[in-house]
């Protein structure tokens, strides 16, 4: 589809949440309800040798502007791609004698690309970029204080001839993307690389058991001809059949937490009261709570919950730290006092099992990673949306794992799942399903060699792995 086309969309009035989006015929399941180009994007501060500027790939060897020094690229495609979007940061840069934060790098951006087409970059555009949504008003004191820092070094940064603003406005649109920012990942979908800013995604209303899901298209700049290249741009995807006049609607936060962390979680940064079904129901925290079959005292019960997020916390400081075998013992630990006591489906336990299988899969111990990985995904099975882009990415994860492990057979099966469910969040042309699709006609064919002649796949694997 064009990129920028709203035929599928239109703006509402949804009451209480003020203005929302809903379906302006049906949909169907998978299909990209709208494409965006970011209005402007800039790669965190952490990674910006790491990260393309104009693509936000994760990239080896990129090539540095020879002006700022700052900003880097995948190549010369790259860097005259993102020209436009670099020219006044770069002399920005260059007059400073470094490099702001990223807040600060997105609010000139935002404000660059405002004056150049007055807050609104296209006729598919539905809202002006100042008339977003903001909550300055509701910032805690701290966050305040933060925010007139920003702004106190916005302005030592801020280089645009005579054209001046005032602070209350520069702080009206820190506020915007301290609200509105959505989070681009990297072309595996791997890592967070960066924040930009959607104005017609902003529209989107949060539910926890969302009908859409959002993600990363980066483009494509490497065919030879310009005019066939792509612009990075965000996809709004159908994750079932929605019914003409829906409301369209995405999750802000994981689901993967109880409704009263959830309701939290948005409360502190988006300063608003969910009251979806989910969470007003509380659907599923019975579930995420629950004790073991076994069916333990509820002190037992409470007893192992307090020590396993107390095991948590100094897991992820030995996981910090990078005492990966400390890790482990401490999961080991962890799992075994919740045995017995503890559901598949208790987010404790699912915790555990995910961090336990990813370092073990870390350390080359396949066989138990897959052990963990398949309790892991079976608990996820009955929590998530059987569309959910994070269960499908936890899917892929445990078949590379099981095949890595040599049960091809179920690795086989699982990268298949996921395959189905990516090709719905993500769709065809996007990086991570094009990996999937190789790994898929792989194990398709190491499934066939299996069934033909199981020792010699034996002895193929254990060679391939040994390289």
């Amino acid at each position: 589809m064009t990129v920028g086309n709203m035929e599928r969309a239109e703006l509402f009035d949804a009451g209480s949440k003020g203005r929302g989006l809903r379906a302006a015929k049906e949909l169907n399941t998978g299909e990209v309800i709208f494409s965006e180009p970011s209005f402007a994007a800039v790669v965190f501060d952490s990674l910006a040798t790491q990260v393309c500027h104009s693509c936000f790939r994760h990239q080896a060897n990129l090539h540095r502007c020879a002006q700022c020094k700052f900003a880097h690229y995948c190549d010369r495609t790259c860097q005259t791609a993102c020209w436009n979007e670099h020219k006044q940061e770069c002399g920005a840069i260059k007059k400073l004698g470094s490099a702001p934060s990223e807040n600060i790098r997105l609010a000139a951006r935002v404000l660059w690309r405002m004056h150049k087409d007055t807050g609104i970059a296209s006729d598919s555009q539905l809202i002006s970029v100042d008339q977003l949504q903001e909550h300055v008003a509701d910032l805690a004191a701290e966050d305040f204080k933060q925010l007139r820092a920003d702004v106190h070094k916005f302005l030592q940064y801020w280089s645009y001839g005579t054209r001046q603003h005032s602070v209350d406005y520069i702080s009206h649109i820190f506020g915007i993307i301290k609200c509105n920012g959505f989070t681009l990942s990297d072309q595996r979908g791997l890592q967070a690389v960066g924040v930009g800013l959607f104005p017609n995604l902003c529209l989107v209303n949060h539910d926890c058991w969302p009908n859409c899901t959002v993600i990363l298209n980066h483009g494509n700049q490497s065919a030879v001809s310009s005019a066939l290249h792509s612009q990075r741009r965000i996809e709004l995807r159908a994750l079932g059949k929605i019914p003409e006049g829906e409301e369209l609607t995405v999750s802000y936060v994981d689901f993967l937490n109880l409704s009263a962390d959830r309701q939290k979680k948005l409360k502190e940064r988006f300063h608003f009261d969910c009251t979806c079904e989910h969470c007003s129901k509380h659907i599923e925290d019975d579930l995420m709570t629950a004790g073991a079959d076994s069916k333990p005292s509820a002190d037992k019960v409470k007893e192992v919950t307090v020590f396993s997020k107390e095991s948590l916390e100094k897991i992820e400081k030995s996981r910090v730290e990078g005492d990966y075998n400390e890790v482990l013992k401490l999961c080991y630990e962890c799992l075994q006092k919740q045995e017995n006591v503890l559901a598949d489906t208790n987010l404790y336990k699912l915790r555990v099992l995910s961090i336990a299988s990813e370092v073990l899969s870390y350390q080359r111990s396949f066989a138990k990673a897959a052990d963990y990985a398949h309790r892991m995904v079976e608990g996820y099975r009955k929590l998530y949306h059987p569309n959910n882009a994070q269960l499908g990415m936890a899917i892929m994860r445990a078949g590379v794992t099981h095949w890595h492990a040599g049960q091809i057979e179920e690795g086989h099966s699982l990268i298949c799942q996921a395959y189905r469910i990516l090709m719905v969040t993500h769709g065809s042309n996007h990086a991570i399903t094009k990996d999937l699709e190789g790994m898929r006609t792989q194990t398709e064919l190491e499934l066939k060699m299996f069934k033909q002649n199981k020792a010699a796949y034996q002895t193929m694997r254990d060679a391939a792995l040994k390289h």
